[in-house]
């Protein structure tokens, strides 16, 4: 384990950088708590905060113990709480791909921007997948704030405030708590400031939010951006050549399988 020093270096540095892929870069941590957790495998007990609260000035006082799954089935994987899942896509689309994202994270940035438009037209829109964004693994107090910004917005519109907020990144990210940035490009998809102000107090939908983030904890997600490409966690950044990689055969199967079964009747 690294010593004291060493993590909270490591923190800092998360910090500034607002993501991670995997590995001992720790950029998914907001505590050294959570930077001890890390370090440990799947499948493993961690030392946690009980109710730890990535919105929350308390700091965290208490000490409680969380499972991590190993190889957690689709069906763990596609739990959902209390918020309706946000997807794009045919349900029954023969692949299913799942992204945490963290608001401030670059690489979730870049995944937007470069990756999602490719994968959008040649697998979500002919039907291949189903994809579903969870951003909800805030990464600091300024990526909370734009998550329930993004949760406020109307089902209809969430995907466009997330590009917008992704694009637009660099204007409203900080150190500290700034909602105006925020508002500001959430604006640009018609949310008024009374809506934005009365989200921002919405004590149910934040534990909501807290509950994902928790949850992707426990299906083994330690960064931003992971992903579950129809059941198998990529804790690493993606683009479109490992995106076919993974989906290509997984559909040529299905072709196969289909075309078998249709000869054999």
């Amino acid at each position: 384990m690294p010593g004291r020093q060493t993590v909270s270096a490591l923190i800092v540095a998360a910090a500034l950088a607002g993501c991670t892929g995997e590995g001992p870069t720790l950029g998914s941590l907001s505590s050294g708590v959570e930077a001890t957790a890390a370090l440990q495998q799947p499948g493993a007990t961690l030392d946690l905060p009980a109710a730890y609260n990535p919105f929350s000035d308390r700091p965290a006082s208490t000490v409680g113990r969380r499972e991590v799954m190993e190889n957690p089935s689709v069906a763990e994987i596609m739990k959902t709480g209390d918020l309706p899942e946000m997807a794009l896509g045919r349900n029954d689309a023969p692949v299913t791909i799942v992204q945490y994202a963290s608001m401030t994270c670059p690489h979730c940035r870049q995944f937007q921007i470069e990756t999602f438009p490719v994968l959008k037209r040649e697998y979500i829109d002919t039907g291949k997948v189903r994809y579903v964004l969870r951003a909800e693994f805030p990464i600091g107090k300024q990526s909370g704030l734009a998550t329930i910004a993004l949760r406020c917005a109307t089902p209809g519109k969430y995907f466009a405030l997330y590009d917008k907020l992704m694009r637009q990144q660099t204007s409203w990210v900080s150190q500290e708590v700034r909602p105006d940035p925020i508002f500001k490009v959430a604006a640009q998809v018609g949310m008024t400031r009374a809506q934005f102000d009365s989200c921002r107090e919405n004590r149910g939908m934040i534990d909501a939010l807290n509950g994902i983030k928790e949850r992707g904890r426990t299906l083994g997600i330690i960064g931003t951006p992971n992903f579950f490409v129809q059941g198998k966690l990529v804790k690493s950044v993606i683009g479109i050549k490992e995106i076919r990689e993974m989906v290509d055969p997984i559909l040529a199967g299905r072709v196969a399988a289909s075309d078998a079964t249709a000869k054999a009747r």
